[in-house]
């Protein structure tokens, strides 16, 4: 048994031969404390340290468990989250979103955010860490909310990121305003069929009815009750989404802005409440 060896289980599993070495390197880092640095000094893992990387690519050969479930965290904007299968895993894409955010919080010296369906709370507990505000993350999953409430702990921002369970804005109170909400909401629309690895995912993060559109519109309708005067409203995108996207929002947003993400795909949008709200 050699990493070859290991490596070759994967491949032979169709996962693509560069992924294939970089997921063997991580459970090798993960699990064994073996980093590229032993290798570059020429240390190679022992038996012991083999076997236990074995056993962790046979399952995720025969039952296409993402990596990241696997080695129960995922690195979001130089931090690992905890993740496990009750939350999504952070994604390159978020990312975009997420950095906007900051860049808008700082410019306008924005105090408090709201993140509807936190997941594992990687959006939340992001700009918690870089950004003055405080950051309530709602989402209906109590499995979810037990995830995003370890990553708080782990990144030290005790009372800067906070967490409720609430069906959307079922559980936000009327007097409470944000400065900003975001969210990455279900958006593959009803029905897709997905490759393996995603519909390991909780389903109930990823799909929306209308079209992907359902908690689009959900949100948007009843986000001004709860932004403050010049408050923004940030969404991470579907593909294709855009355009239904923007015509939802134009009604009580102004300043509509899209992003796209490095494949050119447009991934973010967001807008300013209308003053004629307030």
């Amino acid at each position: 048994m050699n990493i070859q060896t290991i490596i070759k289980i994967l491949t032979d599993s169709g996962i693509e031969e560069n992924e294939a070495k970089i997921e063997v390197n991580m459970l090798l880092e993960h699990f064994c404390s073996y980093t590229a640095n032993d290798k570059l000094r020429g240390i190679l893992p022992d038996e012991n340290q083999l076997k236990i990387i074995e056993k962790k690519v046979q399952i995720r050969a025969k039952e296409r468990i993402p990596i990241q479930y696997i080695i129960g965290e995922s690195l979001f904007m130089g931090n690992f989250f905890k993740v496990t299968p009750d939350v999504l895993i952070p994604r390159d894409e978020t990312e975009i979103l997420v950095r906007k955010a900051i860049e808008i919080i700082n410019d306008n010296n924005f105090k408090t955010v709201l993140d509807i369906g936190t997941g594992s709370g990687c959006i939340a507990c992001t700009i918690a860490k870089q950004t003055d505000s405080t950051v309530l993350g709602i989402d209906i999953s109590s499995d979810a909310l037990r995830v995003a409430l370890d990553n708080v702990t782990r990144l030290n921002i005790n009372n800067k990121a906070v967490f409720r369970k609430s069906n959307l804005y079922e559980k936000i109170r009327p007097e409470e305003k944000f400065d900003l909400i975001i969210s990455n909401p279900p958006y593959i629309p009803s029905g897709t069929i997905l490759q393996e690895e995603v519909q390991k995912e909780p389903s109930i993060a990823l799909y929306a009815e209308n079209n992907g559109l359902e908690f689009y519109e959900k949100i948007i309708k009843n986000a001004p009750k709860y932004l403050n005067p010049n408050g923004y409203l940030m969404f991470e995108l579907g593909i294709g989404e855009a355009e239904a996207v923007k015509s939802l929002l134009e009604k009580d947003f102004e300043n509509i802005v899209i992003l796209n993400d490095l494949s050119g795909i447009e991934r973010v949008i967001y807008g300013k409440v209308k003053d004629v709200l307030f």
